[in-house]
């Protein structure tokens, strides 16, 4: 039984041209007239031709294909981050393979057995970094790879990320704009795991910076809920419990840095129950910036993440390193600045603070 489906072949027939013109024309190269290729693309839409992406792969000698290895898609950030990797590599003609780990060292290992079998170009990887072991499979394939957003320690690869560290810096510096004497305390996840590292120490440095010791330091840690297969990573429920053990060692005119928007929910639920009010006893300040921080009561100011940035990036260098294209075989380290949100939950003005390393 004869196929239905459009070929180059088919394409060629019914304008009386080689399958050379047509291909080369619809592949965008050059050699074909202008008029030619319009027509060429014209009557292929018509007749419903799709390239077929095995032939075109073997005409390559590459699979079109990237491999992003995630934790979590439930978490807003990397569900961002997924459609920003998924449009540039649409864009570059690449398709794109999606693997959730659950921060599971297992799961890790069967995405990267997997990612082998289908013979992909490269991969975008979050390692849980519990183990490198995997990753080091990887480039053992010789398959290329760009970590993002968390690094292996003691591994110089490809990275592209934010700059958590700065960004809580900023965020606690922020709240001891208005009181430098102040008690703030950071409100963190308790997950072994760059990001929170990063966070933790750029709290620490504003914290230092403004004359308060380790001593006048408090770091509550939330339980993480990372590890359970398809759910929120962040449970308000576990931040109100851990907020209200927090606020025994609090009085009116201190602060509070969440680590993620979601603990902040808990968080004002257990303030307002101590008969707290946001911001006139309490300033909050969140990370993230996810979608709901804008419509709590009061909104939330909060640390605007670039996943769309990061996602791109990371793309555009692992072509290059597929390509043989990049610039140096130097290991890349792109990382990009959270971006301050100020809103009501926060007494700071826009125009009366300065971030480090601006000028007024």
């Amino acid at each position: 039984m004869s196929s239905n489906r459009a070929t180059l072949k088919k394409v060629a027939d019914a304008l009386g041209l080689s399958v050379n013109t047509v291909s080369r024309a619809l592949a965008g190269k050059d050699a074909v007239k202008e008029s030619t290729r319009q027509l060429i693309e014209k009557t292929a839409a018509d007749m419903g031709y799709v390239p077929n992406s095995m032939a075109r792969s073997l005409v390559l000698g590459k699979a079109m294909t990237i491999g992003l290895v995630i934790t979590n898609p439930s978490n807003p950030f990397y569900a961002r981050l997924i459609s920003a990797v998924e449009e540039r590599c649409r864009n570059h003609g690449y398709s794109l393979l999606l693997f959730a780990t659950e921060e599971n060292p297992d799961n890790e290992r069967s995405a990267v057995q997997t990612l082998y079998r289908w013979g992909v170009d490269g991969a975008i990887v979050v390692p849980s970094q519990q183990t490198a072991e995997p990753w080091e499979l990887l480039r053992k394939y010789g398959i290329p790879m760009v970590l993002i957003n968390r690094f292996l320690e003691g591994f110089n690869w490809d990275f592209v990320g934010v700059d958590h560290e700065q960004g809580a810096y900023e965020a606690t510096r922020a709240l001891l704009h208005t009181d430098s004497q102040r008690r703030v305390c950071l409100l963190e996840e308790d997950l072994e795991i760059s990001t929170v590292r990063s966070r933790t120490n750029g709290y620490a440095r504003a914290m230092k910076e403004a004359g308060h010791g380790e001593e006048h330091q408090l770091v509550e840690r939330v339980p993480t809920n990372r590890q359970d297969s398809s759910t929120l990573p962040w449970d308000p429920a576990a931040a109100y419990q851990a907020a209200r053990a927090l606020l025994q060692h609090f009085t009116p005119g201190s602060a509070i840095l969440v680590g993620n928007d979601h603990f902040a929910l808990g968080l004002y639920k257990a303030l307002a129950e101590a008969g707290l009010r946001v911001p006139e006893d309490i300033e909050v300040f969140g990370y993230g910036n996810h979608p709901f921080s804008a419509y709590m009561q009061p909104p939330l100011s909060t640390m605007a993440l670039p996943a769309e940035s990061i996602g791109a990036s990371a793309v555009n260098l692992l072509i290059q390193r597929i390509d043989g294209t990049a610039s140096t075989d130097e290991p890349a380290h792109i990382v990009k600045p959270a971006q301050m949100i100020l809103r009501e939950s926060t007494r700071v003005r826009q125009d009366a603070f300065v971030p480090a390393g601006t000028s007024e």
